[in-house]
Formats: structure tokens, sequence, C-alpha cells
């Protein structure tokens, strides 16, 4: 074991081992009737109350790139603790805050200078739509209302977030509550809607044309701002944008003075093999909201990065920063988070998951790849995403009635397996993938202990739907 992680021990039990949602005080996510108690976690794997082991091949939610029990973070936390626990933000600044900002500064895209820190990705989405929008008014720009962002996209579950998510299923039930003032062009989903006669470069040129044909038909000067995620994650299931989409984006965004915010609270700080993910795409945004892999789930954290160009006119502006969050900039999320970028830097591991990027596609279609399920097998670094279709031929989806990435998903936990399902990939409604982010740390026979079993999870599955004979 790598003396990176505290050992484990699985202490006798002082509750129940499983805890059922009907007698429950917790209001629980609908992920079945009972739920294992984890009460550990060494590297890759977590632990529960009866002593099962899952390897956790998706993070949670592509959030533990160091896995668990890493003793670095934890001694900071605690040192942190030692030292001041809570200072409010409004009042203070503090060390691990502004370490960490200095930090991601320096590591950043061109022309980014500011980090502004809250507790999460949807508050980071928030305060990114926030501070384009205060950067307009400062700048008397008060028509510039309105965001552009992409269907079968995933920006957070507060309303400013949800507003700008473009996934049917996930909007539907607060549509009354979302801002009416996003609109959403087409995703940039190669396997799915490029043409059969189209090169990658002409179908990004395709989206990019019909991204600036929306901002016309709006009025480029009632547009506020892009956001896209550079990989897209929960909603489609680690799909890269396709060479020189996000240049043109760019160049579009800066000819009609429209900001481009970057969502890569789920693909970025390393997932993909770049610290920023926006680094394969090879362009500079004026915002990036990040979370997840920024502090590694040892504290909850998220940011916005933001360019100097706008914090100089929101901070020089009549009206200060506007958004704010009590637990912004918290000593100890800051100093956990420093700790898990620094871990990431010292050991190599952006490096080490660029290096592994080929070893973990090859173990993919070699696994999966000749089923006849597995539609597609895509993503960067260890941000992989495989998608299943009831024809290959025809790409056809299953049903959401199937149900088919919750029951991989819970066949793979029966199998000590922790993977991300994702639903309605298709069109928001309809098709299945699964997503496997697994930690930066993970071996070679760890990689491929994941495919073997997911593998199997989908065997189990597809009998379980009546979709394949037992």
């Amino acid at each position: 074991m790598s003396d990176r992680h505290a050992p484990v021990s699985t202490p006798a039990s002082t509750g129940p081992l499983r805890r059922n949602r009907a007698t429950s005080h917790v209001l629980h996510r609908h992920t079945g009737d009972v739920l294992p108690v984890a009460v550990g976690g060494e590297g890759c794997w977590l632990i529960d109350a009866e002593g099962r082991r899952y390897l956790d091949a998706s993070g949670g939610a592509a959030v533990s790139c160091l896995g668990h029990g890493n003793r670095r973070v934890r001694d900071a936390i605690m040192a942190q603790l030692d030292k001041v626990a809570f200072a409010h933000t409004g009042f203070f600044t503090n060390e691990p805050m502004e370490r960490l900002a200095e930090m991601l500064v320096e590591g950043a895209p061109e022309g980014i200078g500011r980090a502004c820190f809250v507790s999460g990705g949807s508050e980071a989405i928030e305060s990114a739509l926030k501070i384009a929008r205060q950067y307009a008014v400062e700048r008397g720009d008060l028509a510039r209302t309105r965001v552009i962002a992409r269907r079968q996209s995933y920006h957070g579950n507060t309303l400013g977030a949800l507003s700008a998510t473009g996934n049917t299923g996930r909007r539907r039930p607060f549509l009354p509550w979302v801002i009416d003032d996003v609109v959403h062009v087409s995703p940039c989903y190669a396997w799915r809607h490029r043409a059969a006669d189209e090169t990658d470069i002409a179908y990004g040129q395709r989206l990019a044309a019909e991204f600036e044909h929306q901002l016309r038909v709006l009025g480029p000067e009632t547009v506020l701002a892009f956001v896209a995620e550079p990989v897209v994650g929960a909603t489609l299931g680690a799909v890269p944008a396709v060479e020189g989409y996000f240049k043109a984006i760019r160049q579009i965004c800066d000819r009609h003075g429209v900001l481009l915010i970057l969502d890569e609270v789920m693909c970025g700080m390393g997932r993909t093999g770049y610290l920023y993910a926006c680094e394969a795409d090879g362009v500079a945004p004026d915002m990036i909201a990040m979370a997840k892999g920024l502090g590694a789930g040892y504290q909850p954290i998220g940011a916005v990065l933001v360019s100097d160009a706008i914090a100089d006119v929101v901070l020089h502006g009549r009206l200060g920063l506007m958004t704010g969050h009590t637990y912004m900039g918290h000593p100890v999320a800051c100093a956990a988070s420093l700790a898990v970028q620094e871990v990431i830097r010292d050991d190599g591991l952006v490096a080490r998951v660029r290096g592994l990027d080929a070893t973990f596609e090859r173990l993919l279609r070699d696994g999966l790849g000749a089923r006849p399920e597995v539609g597609d097998i895509r993503g960067r670094g260890f941000f992989r995403g495989v998608e299943l279709v009831a024809d290959r031929t025809t790409k056809r989806p299953f049903p959401a009635t199937a149900g088919l990435a919750k029951r991989i998903k819970a066949a793979a936990f029966d199998l000590g397996l922790i993977c991300y399902p994702g639903s309605g990939t298709a069109d928001g409604i309809d098709g299945d993938h699964i997503l496997l982010a697994p930690p930066f740390i993970a071996t070679e026979d760890e990689l491929a202990l994941a495919v073997e079993r997911l593998g199997q999870a989908i065997d189990r599955a597809m009998a379980d739907a009546g979709l394949r004979a037992a």
C-alpha cells in the first residue's frame, strides 16, 4: 500500500450496518431501499460497515481524483483546524485561500488572473453568470442579458445553473422557474450527429456557424455569454469536442463581445490529462468554473477563475463584487484543496493520467468494444464514457423505460464496482451511458479490474431488463 494513504481500520459499527430509507431521517437520493454505510477508504477503494470493498472507478461523480485516505491532505486539514476553522471573507482573507489562488492562476490559461472560491460546482456556475452580468452592467452594456448554452449539457442544480443546463429530463420538473433568457444550440456530439460524409473539422465549423446564426437571431448586443463543457460529462458521458470547434467558438465570441465561460467542474483539474481541460482545445476562456477534482472530495469546494480584464472592471466598479456566499474561501476547504493540488503537482499525476490515456482506452476497447450493445467508447485521460445502444448500425438507443444505466450501476455495485450511470444520452429522454473517472493513482491492474467488472455488470443488467438471455 502506498504511504500516501493512511492505514484503514474498519471499526466496530456503533449503528446499523445498512440504512433503510423508510426508517432514516435523512432525505436520501433515490438509490434503493437499503444503503450500506461507508466507514473507510483506502486508495481507489471504499469500505462499508460489513467489510465489503468497492473499487471507486468513477471517483463518486468524478470527484475523488486522489482516492481515499491521503495522509498529506488529512494532515493539511488538521493543521488548518489548529489555526482557524472559519473567518468570514467579508472581514478577513486567509493564507490557504491566497496560496490556492496563486497556484491555480499560475497554471491557468492566458489572461486568467483571479479566483473566487465557493462550495461547489453549481455555486461556481452561478457566480460565473453573475460576474458576467455585473461586468456588463459596470460597462453600461445593459442589453446583454441572454446566455447561449448547449443541449445535452449539465451545469448544476441551482436555478441559474439549471437554466443553463440543456438536459430535458433534469430541467422538466422546474421549467416554470428556469430563466427564459437562456437559449440552447446543438452539442458537439460527433458520434451521433456528424453527417456520414462530414469531416470533424467541417462538423465543428457547422456547429460554430449555428452558434453565430443564433447570435444574429437574438441580436449579438443582447448576448452576455456562451457556456459549455470542454468535455461533456454527466449528460453525454465524456464527449470531447472535435478539433477546431472551440477555437471557432472563441473567435465568434470575440467578434461579438460575448464572454466564453467554460464549465470544467467535472472534466477539469487533471481529469483529462491536462490541468485545465481547455488546454487540449487550445483556447483561453474568459472564465472557468471548477469543483470536484479541485478538492478531491476531502472538503466541499468550487471556484470560478476570472480573467484580469473582467476582474478589473468588476472590482473597480461602483458595486464591488455582488456575488457571495457565507462559506466562500473557507480556510479548511482551501487548505485541503491546496494540499490536493500540491500532491497532484508533486507526484506528477496529470502527466501520469495522460501517460495512461492509451492504456485505459485499449483496456476498454479490448474488454467491451466487441459487445453488440456498446455503441461508442470515448473520452480523454481518466474520463471515459461507454454508450449503450439497441442497434449499433443505426445507433438506436434503448428506451428510458428499460432503465438500463441504473440497472448497470446496481449490478456493478453488487460486484464491488462503483461507476456513474447516465440516462437520456441520445436526446435527453432515451439512451444510456456509463461514466468511468477513476482516481489518478489507479494502477493498470485496477483499471483492468474496473473494465472486467463493468462487462459483468452489463451482462447482468441486460439479462435483468429482458434485453438479452441470461
